[in-house]
């Protein structure tokens, strides 16, 4: 079967799917952004599960339950900060979102939404950021044999909604 693959503006903490990706700091701990949003919306069992984890380290990824969530789980991913990885920042965030998909076949997930990893507080170029999500989900879902029955990206705004968008076309036509 193929996986689909969708775009849609919206809030991440209301998607009806499996697993919802959670871009996170490296202490798992909570913060602002995607991240406070989900840990608002979840409830405080999702902090103190994070607590187990000892956070997590750039370009990893850990999973937990969704508690309060429509979504079972979280999977919360620590992006790289533009700027401040050496050079490895492409690379890094790339591992983000491969290590978010090898959770959810792990855990059997059949849906998962992902928001724009590493573009807001931590400064990653939207434009090159969706260009390297995009890539690195459909390069990973090429030719395999998965649970996943669908892929969304979430974007908050307008604005990042179209350019993820542009970048599933120019993907798509490569």
């Amino acid at each position: 079967m193929k996986t689909a693959i969708g775009i849609i503006q919206g809030d991440i903490t209301r998607q009806n799917v499996d697993a919802i990706v959670n871009a996170a700091n490296r202490s798992l701990l909570g913060g602002g952004g995607v991240d406070g949003a989900i840990h608002r919306a979840a409830g405080p069992e999702l902090l103190e599960e994070c607590r187990k984890l000892h956070g997590c380290e750039t370009g990893d990824a850990k999973i937990t339950k969704g508690y309060k969530l429509p979504a079972r789980f979280v999977i919360h991913t620590a992006g790289p900060i533009f700027g401040n990885e050496g050079g490895r920042e492409d690379e890094l965030l790339a591992s983000c979102y491969r290590r978010c998909l090898e959770h959810a076949e792990e855990h059997a997930v059949k849906s998962i939404a992902f928001p724009s990893i590493s573009t807001g507080a931590y400064g990653f170029p939207i434009q090159r950021a969706s260009r390297i999500a995009v890539k690195t989900v459909t390069g990973f879902l090429e030719g395999r044999n998965t649970t996943l029955e669908r892929v969304l990206f979430v974007t908050f705004s307008a604005d990042d909604y179209r350019v993820y968008v542009d970048a599933y076309r120019q993907i798509l036509a490569c």
